[in-house]
């Protein structure tokens, strides 16, 4: 018997909202049975950009915007419904990530971590009429784990092959990674920012929220003294489990590192942040543990998911620091790159459902396997 499952992300790019309904088999085997998506309103986006970071009446605020969100999650539910058919009751549950505000995972000088998603379960599983699972990551980060990446564990059900070393990316706002070595381990984090810096630098120069295709970028030259400056980020050479978000690399981190540098033209300064992407992904890659029998020491092939894949001079860069694989988008493994997210929710929702544990300690380096999300019944 099948079972359905509905997944919703809104992630850090802040591009919209992408929804699959997944269909999950008995034999462990997934398929994406619809898709839809929804623009977020510019208010909203820059409403959760101003939560980044404290200011005034931000309790109300977000309080404004989690029921904004919850109320376009809800459209997005509708649109899966209409399309593959099913009724509200034939779904098992919705998995609604939330958008992510801050996040303070364990570390040097954090004395109490907690992360942080804006949501509204409540009113979803009200407007939708199915049980909604939210908050994924505190249940990990209270087990002394990152609270993420939380994917992993879904990327090696579908991106894993016996015997063959496989790296999964996934660039959005921030740029997270599963290393699934032909030896069946899996390990994962972020790596640092994916398009974050690169939407903020293009918006403020060309007014546009992205770089198309990265051609801006591509019109720049990289700035070799500029990118070392910016690798010397401390996060970059931490090791181990780590996981990051906007509570670092905003406005004001790239503010700070930019100076001296003022007389650069913007196109430049967006081809090295295209660079520092690439180049961040592949130091981190390089961190893995790949070795095994005569297995080669990287991966053999890498899949690329997220909004960051439809950015052609990224994805460029990409194939120059990991040169000893193909590069692909996840279309040609069969998974749309803007179905990997949600779809991994939707399965994140059902072991929850399940009471089935979600995360991968040797990923997020919590203290063992845990049951992740709270659970809003219809």
């Amino acid at each position: 018997m099948s079972t359905y499952t509905i997944g919703l992300m809104s992630g850090t790019s802040l591009d919209g909202i992408d929804g699959v309904l997944l269909e999950s088999g008995a034999d462990h085997s997934h398929r994406v049975l619809a898709a839809a998506s929804s623009d977020l309103p510019s208010g909203l986006r820059l409403a959760f950009l101003g939560l980044n970071q404290s200011g005034p009446n931000e309790l109300h605020r977000a309080a404004v915007a989690a029921c904004q969100l919850a109320e376009l999650y809800a459209h997005v539910v509708a649109q899966l419904l209409q399309s593959s058919g099913l009724a509200a009751a034939q779904v098992r549950a919705i998995g609604a990530h939330g958008q992510t505000v801050r996040h303070r995972p364990p570390g040097p000088g954090i004395a109490h971590p907690y992360t942080l998603q804006i949501n509204q379960p409540a009113l979803l599983a009200e407007r939708s009429g199915i049980a909604v699972v939210a908050d994924f990551r505190s249940r990990d980060v209270a087990a002394g784990g990152q609270g993420a990446p939380l994917v992993p564990a879904f990327h090696q059900r579908i991106f894993g092959r016996a015997g063959q070393s496989v790296l999964v990316l996934n660039l959005g706002g921030i740029a997270n990674l599963t290393a699934l070595p032909a030896s069946g381990a899996v390990y994962g984090l972020d790596s640092g920012p994916g398009n974050a810096l690169l939407d903020l630098w293009c918006q403020r120069h060309t007014g546009a929220w992205f770089d198309r295709d990265g051609a801006w970028g591509a019109s720049g030259c990289e700035q070799p003294d500029l990118l070392a400056h910016l690798l010397e980020e401390p996060y970059f050479q931490q090791r181990g489990c780590k996981s990051t978000g906007r509570d670092l690399f905003h406005a004001d981190w790239l503010a700070e590192r930019l100076r001296g540098f003022a007389a650069l033209p913007p196109a430049d300064v967006q081809a090295t942040l295209t660079r520092l992407t690439a180049r961040s992904i592949a130091g981190a890659v390089q961190g893995v543990n790949w070795g095994w029998g005569d297995e080669p020491a990287g991966p053999q092939q890498v899949w690329v998911c997220g909004g960051g894949s439809r950015n052609g001079y990224l994805m460029r860069l990409l194939a120059e620091e990991l040169p000893g694989a193909p590069v692909q988008p996840s279309e040609a493994a069969g998974w749309p790159a803007h179905w990997v997210e949600p779809a991994a929710f939707a399965w994140l929702a059902l072991q929850a459902i399940e009471g089935k544990t979600g995360n991968v300690p040797s990923v997020t380096g919590a203290s063992g396997p845990r049951v992740l999300g709270a659970i809003y019944p219809a």
